[in-house]
């Protein structure tokens, strides 16, 4: 099997195992019996502690001879906490169990990404081509899922994460293109950590890396909430699964036609960013009033920006920062704050929001696209000198 198409498997697995898990776990832990202030802390958890954990799995990961060899324990341990946590009762012990299963899974992103960008390289194929199979599959997952929700118990939402999880572990030992993780060997710890020190304490970087955070995390209302929300105005689960769908698609659309369109016109990343800082301002503002079914499609459209512009323009940004061999500590920080620190304090405040407010508790990711911009204004500078 090509290089590319390795790629495109594990990103089927795991977009996969996220078309089920971000917009069905809070209907999972609903019918758990939990709160909305104790889903938005179970869900935002993970999220905040990757300050910690992104950097330390990334230290942990680079200390392997092959870039697919972390990948593949991820996977086993991500199947085990998530098993555990549909097994067990409690808010705690099932908190614990989700916090190491989305730990292991939103750490196999970023090297996913390290490694598909130096694959790419290496084998001359679109880094952006095999990522938008995973889109597909979370498009799939979304469907299928809101499918059997309508018919069977919310259960399957853990079983499904489960065996993603298993399969993600059997097919990256075996079949993810052999990556070193550097040509010389794995460096020293103690470098490692210098190295994200260093790249954590650069101006230039973190202004990167606030701004492409902060429009990335105003999916955290989104992410928890909108299932619930459109329940409660009586649109079903099968067409939330469709809804959700339909973001994928535009997503993909934009990935396989317009950023090679993007690329051949030497369009860069920075304007991909504010753009899809606008398109979040719009959408979570009109979102917050609760629109008619009519307008959640061309609402929901705009994920093409909000999440696909900013997602491809984020990465090209910081690996155009990135110093030589920091390329896996500064994709780690760039996903710590995207879908870590930011969003999980995103997530952590949409319950509380949601318990008073409803819909209208949208308008925080409103102001949260906004902080995005302005970054990404001051932003445009630090890209003109790098």
């Amino acid at each position: 099997m090509i290089p590319s198409r390795r790629m495109a498997l594990q990103y089927v697995l795991l977009f996969g195992a996220n078309g089920v898990s971000l917009p069905f776990a809070g209907l999972w832990f609903r019918a758990q019996g939990f709160s909305g202030a104790e889903i938005g802390a179970l869900l935002a958890a993970p999220m905040l502690a990757r300050v910690v954990t992104g950097p330390v799995l990334a230290v942990w990961a680079d200390g392997f001879r092959e870039r697919r060899t972390p990948i593949a324990l991820l996977g086993a341990m991500a199947a085990l906490a998530y098993l555990g946590a549909g097994l067990t009762q409690g808010v705690f012990i099932q908190g614990g169990l989700w916090f190491l299963g989305a730990t292991a899974m939103a750490a196999m992103i970023p090297l996913t990404d390290v490694l598909n960008l130096t694959a790419a390289q290496r084998h001359r194929f679109a880094f952006a081509s095999p990522r938008g199979w995973g889109s597909a599959a979370f498009v799939a997952a979304n469907v299928l899922m809101g499918a059997i929700l309508a018919r069977a118990a919310v259960d399957w939402v853990i079983v499904w994460i489960v065996a993603a999880g298993a399969l993600i572990a059997v097919t990256a030992a075996g079949l993810l293109p052999p990556e070193p993780v550097s040509d010389a060997g794995p460096s020293r710890k103690r470098d490692r950590y210098a190295g994200i020190a260093k790249l954590a304490a650069d101006p230039g970087f973190m202004t990167a890396i606030v701004a492409i955070g902060a429009v990335q995390a105003t999916h955290g209302f989104y992410y928890g909430f909108s299932a619930i929300a459109w329940k409660a105005q009586g649109i079903s689960e099968t067409m939330t699964g469709l809804l959700w769908a339909m973001s994928v698609v535009v997503e993909i659309g934009f990935m396989w036609v317009i950023e090679p369109w993007r690329r051949a016109r030497g369009i860069g990343p920075w304007a991909l960013l504010m753009v899809g800082g606008v398109a979040a301002v719009v959408r979570w503002s009109l979102l917050a009033v609760t629109p008619p079914l009519w307008a959640l499609w061309p609402l929901q459209g705009l994920h093409a920006l909000t999440f696909a512009a900013t997602y491809l323009g984020g990465v090209e940004i910081v690996e155009r920062l990135a110093p030589a061999g920091q390329h896996t500590a500064a994709q780690t920080l760039n996903s710590v704050m995207a879908s870590g620190v930011l969003i999980g304090l995103a997530t952590l405040s949409a319950g509380p929001l949601y318990d008073r407010f409803g819909t209208l508790g949208y308008l925080s990711m409103t102001g949260l696209a906004l902080v995005g911009l302005i970054a990404g204004w001051r932003l445009k500078g630090v890209l003109a000198v790098s």
